[in-house]
């Protein structure tokens, strides 16, 4: 069982590929808030819905100074797939391996269907402007994440266009 991680904690460093190919790294981001959050699959219909809606959120979460990175165990080929066919404009990064994954605790045992099995725990992680973990949430709901995550980050919704 991966160990998960609790606000206050040091988020792991990572540099991971993304889907262009380019090396991105926790530390690219100090400075500035990041929602890091772990899907099981690329172009899946519940790991479509939630980067969908990153992505429809993205300005206003930038406005309220945070970027929003998307990690999954695809190929980058896979992710950059993903971008072109869903219009995405967040960072997707790849982690074949999953040993970003298992360090965020976003990999483990979950419930599938009632058995058990060991796969990619849908989490989101908020590092703050120092490296550290403002929140984490694990075993997050594909829909309605993001309207959550608002609500919990105090983000208002007022802004936000509807599309």
């Amino acid at each position: 069982m991966s160990q998960r991680l609790s606000p206050g904690d040091t988020a792991p460093e990572f540099t991971l590929t993304n889907d262009a190919g380019e090396e991105v790294g926790l530390s690219d981001f100090l400075g500035r808030k990041v929602i890091v959050y772990f899907y099981p699959a690329a172009m899946t219909p519940g790991c479509t819905k939630q980067a969908c809606d990153f992505t429809d959120s993205l300005d206003s979460l930038q406005a309220a100074g945070y970027e929003v990175v998307g990690i999954s165990p695809d190929k980058p080929a896979k992710l950059a797939k993903f971008r072109e066919r869903d219009g995405l404009t967040i960072t997707l990064l790849s982690d074949p391996d999953k040993m970003v994954l298992t360090e965020y605790g976003a990999f483990g045992e979950k419930k599938l269907y009632g058995k058990v099995v060991e796969g990619v725990i849908r989490s989101t992680v908020v590092v703050d402007e120092d490296g550290k973990v403002f929140l984490a949430q694990y075993n997050v709901k594909a829909t309605g994440h993001v309207a959550k995550l608002r609500r919990d980050l105090e983000l208002n919704n007022a802004d936000e266009e509807p599309r």
